[in-house]
């Protein structure tokens, strides 16, 4: 960056962006970089490397459904102490970045021999970049850790610091429609990279028993009504900038508001056998526009209704943290099996859970797992074919639908690549190191 830029010449220039996720959505969110038209320069499980300016952000925030955030690159230098670290950030001209009479949050990730506590970190950033505003401009803007308006990231490990603005502020996964949570939501991005990793194409049914807070449905919906994410949000990091362009936001948002489909082609289903939850869900999803577009029951889980077609059906059921939830869950998972054999013959079926032992008493033969983590515990995604004819007869023959086309329980569900770069497309960018994020501990979801 220049000595002085302004804050129109920040938004022209082009940088390295990299974007969180939750772990083992890399690959999602990799193919969704690429259909924006961006490049992918690296993907790790749990972050995507792009490039791109500070208005492209703006577009990245909007329509990503698995980001966590979206993080622009200022400055990778090298630095050895807190001393050196706070005087290369002093050097930087935030004047020239964010507002003097604003608020600034530091976030961080630092791996440092001289560094027991993050905070300490954090704070030698803030102070520099204050520092620098009141000497510049003659007055400092407030801190503190509300995530509201500005937001500067923080990477520091060994002699490698980077500086970045998180353009999102608040972490993407707020979408703003989560009005009653239940007792172990689902994050809103790792819905979404479930409901991606399935396949599900948007027209046949999406079923979801045992339902909750309705997160998975509701992620369906908005995915199958073409509705970008970040229409929900009305606050993002970026805005609390030098030189954001409320007019460029609102014409992208109304763009946005163009593709949205009035309903979905396909039928989404969603069940729990508590009445508290299904209204929590059908709550959510009024508040994310989409109630009309769910169809919600109160039921237990094996009365689930099923739409006529190729269905995809995912359930979440609880993992069992204790000792005496164990026995009663191997039931539970049993009949999870059962009801997806009996009951769903010629779709696919999909659970997610975080215990194996539970998983094999589902009793059915997996197709695919994929690997997720939500929160620290390791989870899988199973696939199952749920076969309307004996298997050996559906293995041994590929059996066409009504147009002539193999089976969809034919085709094999690959996890979602990204897209190669457009030829012509933006120009090559430095690589960036993955970022793992330090954030507040917080009681594992499931």
């Amino acid at each position: 960056m220049d000595r002085n830029p302004d804050a129109t010449e920040l938004w022209r220039q082009e940088r390295p962006l990299v974007i969180p996720c939750p772990r083992g959505a890399a690959p999602g969110l990799a193919a969704e970089v690429a259909a924006l038209g961006f490049p992918v320069r690296a993907e790790t499980d749990a972050a995507v490397e792009t490039a791109g300016t500070f208005d492209d952000t703006l577009k990245l925030n909007l329509h990503l459904r698995t980001a966590q955030r979206v993080l622009f690159l200022l400055q990778a230098f090298r630095a050895t102490t807190p001393g050196e670290l706070y005087g290369r950030l002093l050097d930087l001209p935030w004047e020239a970045i964010l507002p003097d009479n604003g608020y600034v949050s530091v976030t961080s990730a630092v791996d440092h021999p001289t560094i027991r506590d993050s905070q300490f970190a954090n704070v030698k950033c803030k102070d520099a970049i204050v520092d620098r505003i009141q000497k510049v401009r003659g007055r400092r803007p407030d801190s503190g850790p509300e995530r509201t308006r500005s937001v500067v990231h923080l990477y520091w490990r060994g002699k490698d610091a980077r500086i970045y603005l998180d353009t999102s502020g608040e972490p993407l996964s707020r979408r703003g429609y989560r009005l009653i949570p239940l007792d172990a939501p689902l994050q809103e991005t790792l819905a979404a990279a479930l409901v991606r990793a399935t396949a599900w194409n948007g027209t046949d049914p999406f079923v979801n028993p045992m339902c909750g807070s309705g997160t998975l449905a509701v992620e369906a919906a908005l995915v199958a009504r073409r509705i970008a994410p970040g229409l929900g949000r009305s606050n993002f990091g970026f805005m609390h900038v030098r030189g954001y362009r409320a007019a460029a936001w609102q014409a992208l948002r109304e763009t946005a508001r163009q593709a949205v489909l009035a309903q979905p082609a396909g039928r989404i289903v969603a069940t729990d056998i508590r009445p508290e939850a299904v209204e929590a869900a059908r709550r959510n999803a009024r508040a994310a526009g989409v109630d009309h577009s769910i169809t919600f029951t109160v039921c237990p889980f094996e009365h689930t209704p099923i739409p006529p077609g190729r269905g995809t059906l995912i359930l979440n059921p609880p993992y069992g943290e204790r000792m005496g939830e164990l026995a009663a869950l191997g039931e539970t998972y049993r009949a999870i099996g059962d009801f997806l054999k009996h009951r769903a013959p010629g779709c696919q079926g999909f659970v997610f859970t975080g215990n194996p032992s539970l998983a094999k008493q589902v009793g059915l033969r997996t197709r695919q797992r994929l690997v997720f983590y939500n929160g620290g515990i390791e989870c899988r995604l199973l696939h199952y074919d749920l076969y309307a004819g004996s298997r050996k007869v559906r293995e041994g023959s590929a059996i066409p639908n009504a147009d002539g086309e193999e089976s969809r329980a034919q085709q094999p569900l690959e996890r979602a690549r990204p897209a190669p770069a457009p030829p012509g497309g933006r120009g090559p960018a430095p690589k960036t190191r993955w970022i793992e994020t330090h954030a507040k501990k917080r009681n594992p979801r499931r």
